[in-house]
């Protein structure tokens, strides 16, 4: 049996939990600048997978990139207090000045946990790193100016009934976020972002 990619295209032999998993994750309504593709899922960690990736496109250019990753096990998993758990990666460029600041790896995580909360994405278990990433340039390239990066590593496991659309968004709140963008005004409604069919 293949799993993850494609498997919701055999019905028959995928659990009716993750088959519903999909569907609401599929439904999730991101903001226009977040561009989300299905790409291959992996295969080692989890019965079943699905997987994400994503960019922040601002006129033209690519201001944040990320991942994400759900997956299944139909026994359930200790470690993740449940039957599904998503892994997430974002990563954005950033001014070096920021990235000197002391208190930026806590206002990383910050935007992940109050995107969550903001979303209503109820779960337990959370775990992760973030991390900066500067590069300075020497000798005959000493005129380059230097650049900064900082990467959020982070798993949570949504609890039982919490719509898997609602973790989704967070996500790519928290993408838009580290790329500078300002939040949604409120009572405005993200459309439905631009998704690629490779890997269904």
């Amino acid at each position: 049996m293949a799993h993850g990619n494609g498997a919701d295209d055999r019905r028959d032999l995928v659990p009716e939990p993750f088959a519903r998993a999909l569907a609401e994750v599929r439904a999730a309504r991101l903001r226009p600048e977040v561009v989300v593709e299905e790409m291959p899922a992996p295969q080692r960690l989890a019965p079943y997978a699905l997987a994400l990736s994503a960019e922040v496109v601002v006129d033209d250019a690519e201001v944040s990139s990320g991942r994400l990753v759900l997956l299944h096990e139909p026994a359930g998993h200790d470690a993740w207090q449940g039957t599904f758990r998503l892994v997430a990666y974002v990563r954005a460029d950033l001014e070096l000045e920021m990235a000197s600041d002391p208190l930026l790896s806590s206002v990383g995580w910050t935007w992940l946990v109050e995107a969550l909360e903001a979303r209503g994405a109820d779960y337990v278990a959370p775990s992760g790193t973030v991390t900066r990433v500067t590069s300075e340039s020497f000798g005959s390239m000493a005129d380059d100016a230097g650049s900064a990066q900082v990467e959020i590593r982070a798993s949570w496991s949504p609890v039982d009934g919490s719509p898997l659309d609602s973790h989704v968004c967070a996500w790519g709140d928290v993408l838009s976020a580290a790329a500078g963008l300002p939040p949604l005004p409120a009572g405005v409604v993200a459309l439905p972002s631009r998704r690629g069919t490779r890997g269904r």
